[in-house]
């Protein structure tokens, strides 16, 4: 969790906040979708997450790709932005969120998966049409959005 996130957290406790940031769709040569398990909620989602001071959306995309998976892309294209009731969250820990994601799909990813941030119990390419049960809500309006 970002610093500021962190901060704010010390004022409000678990009092609901409106969080933006970016969510990524990163393919692999088969067109599967990345998804990562996530240690926090044990669902999978696709990685991505808050902006943090000074970046932009497509910055923290970048940033939340590379820190998640171990992959950087070359272009990140913007998809939409999502706000609304249905982006609603509560994490294990008690704190709600009301999430505003931009989502990007990176184009031309390279590097190696790595999983160091500790935020991931696993990472793994998915076929839209034969995804995890324990799917993300979130992922899944995205992922049938896009992919359905």
């Amino acid at each position: 969790m970002a610093e500021y996130i962190k901060e704010i957290r010390g004022f409000v406790g678990t009092r609901p906040l409106i969080l933006v940031g970016s969510t990524i769709i990163a393919l692999n040569s088969n067109n599967e979708i990345l998804l990562q398990h996530r240690s926090d909620t044990e669902e999978w989602g696709l990685p991505g997450g808050a902006m943090e001071i000074g970046e932009s959306l497509e910055q923290t995309a970048a940033r939340e790709l590379f820190e998640e998976t171990g992959l950087s892309a070359n272009h990140f294209t913007f998809l939409e932005l999502l706000s609304g009731p249905q982006l609603y969250f509560k994490y294990p820990n008690g704190d709600e969120v009301y999430n505003v994601i931009s989502v990007f799909l990176a184009e031309e990813t390279y590097g190696e998966i790595v999983m160091s941030d500790g935020e991931s119990l696993d990472l793994k390419y998915f076929s839209a049409k034969d995804l995890p049960s324990n799917i993300d809500e979130r992922a899944q309006l995205i992922i049938n959005k896009h992919f359905l």
